[in-house]
């Protein structure tokens, strides 16, 4: 018979659950691919300034607000799964780990031109993989590319797998393009603009990480734990398909704040992250930045930037600017690895480097 749980016990269940710790695992490498065409805002805003004229906007939003010069796109021809198999390439290369002996192929990406197959299996054939190797896609927008590192560690901790590759491509020319036509258009309204305004502030690129056992690699970079938090009741916030993302932007950067606050609150049972070596944050913009930040007493010249330059690229986002902040990380830095998906839902994940 069912026993009739107290909601003190639920409530303590529920804070148990909200965090994690891993035993064995680490990371050995992880590497970025910069998409190698530039696109300014300055050009986002020529394109569609005839629509900010028209619904009393003014240009430079995307520079002003969001803090976002550039961001880039593939080349014709080349699309964010040859960026994945790429960095995925690098990363196997770098931690000096052969492709058989990836037991676990994780794909993180948002981005996909079909709805099946998956795209871990172009992956996995690309770069040689044995048969033997578990693939999939996992999906949880921004979010997916730490969760690929939770799954993997808790795999390689189970002793089901030795070693194990997350990847992630992002490409948003295609989305970008479609939207500046529609904004461009002569019956483009502001509502138009501002609901679809998050589309323009994204970004393509790549990255990937090889994970393994710390116990024999010494050299790898230690995963401690973490927490994790959702607020579904937020996920009619932003909205994306193949066709169009319309964002609340305002009522995500709130709903955001007061999640990231609730993580950090349960959190700090477990963990003390009020002063890390390096925070690797979802990279958004500068607002959502600084009151990230400012919200949970953090340093903010801790906090490496790479969306002024590459925007928004997804969950790809986090990795790659690991990656580029790695060449100055010392052995036995203190790295939180933080991400935020639409949805709403927030991971967070400790590394001692």
């Amino acid at each position: 018979m069912n026993r009739y749980v107290p909601i003190r016990e639920v409530s303590a269940l529920v804070k148990r659950n909200a965090t994690f710790h891993t035993k064995d695992t680490a990371v050995l490498s992880v590497t970025a691919v910069d998409a190698p065409v530039v696109r300014t805002s300055e050009e986002f805003d020529e394109i569609i300034g005839d629509s900010y004229t028209r619904n009393g906007l003014r240009p430079g939003m995307l520079a002003s607000l969001a803090g976002i010069q550039e961001r880039r796109w593939w080349e014709e021809g080349v699309d964010f799964v040859d960026g994945a198999i790429e960095a995925g390439r690098a990363a196997l290369e770098q931690a000096g780990v052969a492709p058989d002996q990836i037991g676990l192929l994780i794909n993180t990406s948002v981005s996909r031109t079909n709805l099946e197959p998956s795209i871990a299996v172009r992956v996995h054939h690309e770069l040689g993989l044995p048969t033997s190797c578990l693939n999939f896609d996992l999906t949880n927008a921004c979010l997916g590319f730490v969760n690929g590192m939770q799954l993997a560690a808790t795999m390689i901790d189970a002793g089901q797998i030795d070693y194990a590759l997350v990847v992630d491509g992002e490409g948003s020319r295609e989305p970008q393009e479609r939207t500046l036509a529609r904004l461009s258009s002569e019956d483009a309204t502001a509502e138009d603009i501002l609901s679809q305004f998050a589309t323009l502030t994204l970004g393509s690129g790549a990255a990937a990480m090889v994970l393994g056992r710390a116990s024999t690699h010494p050299e790898g970079h230690r995963i401690v734990g973490g927490a994790t938090r959702a607020a579904t009741e937020h996920h009619l916030l932003c909205v994306g398909d193949f066709e169009k993302m319309k964002t609340d932007t305002q009522g995500l950067l709130v709903a955001g704040m007061d999640l990231a606050g609730s993580l950090w609150k349960d959190a700090a049972e477990d963990f003390d992250w009020s002063d890390m070596d390096r925070y690797i944050v979802h990279q958004v913009s500068k607002v959502h930045t600084s009151r990230t930040a400012e919200a949970l007493g953090i340093d903010a010249a801790k906090i490496p930037l790479t969306f002024p330059t590459f925007g928004n690229v997804g969950p790809a986002a986090v990795a790659i600017t690991l990656a580029k902040e790695a060449p100055t990380l010392s052995r036995g830095d203190r790295v939180l690895m933080m991400g935020i998906g639409s949805g709403l839902n927030m991971t967070c994940l400790e590394l001692i480097w």
